[in-house]
């Protein structure tokens, strides 16, 4: 059995086998989070990840821009 670390949706950190939580949304796209803190963040509040300095993605530019 091939056991794979997942990565944060939101903040970017490495997620150990059996921890954290997996979030499908409607349209089929999953989402994977390490903490509560992340999973509000990104869904209820709307946090953008690259403006909180606790992220891995802090101050990184967006894609084709």
């Amino acid at each position: 059995m091939l056991s794979r670390v997942r990565k944060c949706s939101f903040c970017g950190s490495e997620i150990p086998v059996g921890c954290g939580l997996m979030y499908v949304k409607r349209d089929g796209t999953i989402q994977w989070f390490c903490s509560r803190k992340c999973r509000v963040s990104m869904l209820e509040f709307h946090r953008d990840p690259r403006k909180l300095k606790w992220t891995e993605y802090h101050g990184k530019k967006e894609r084709g821009s």
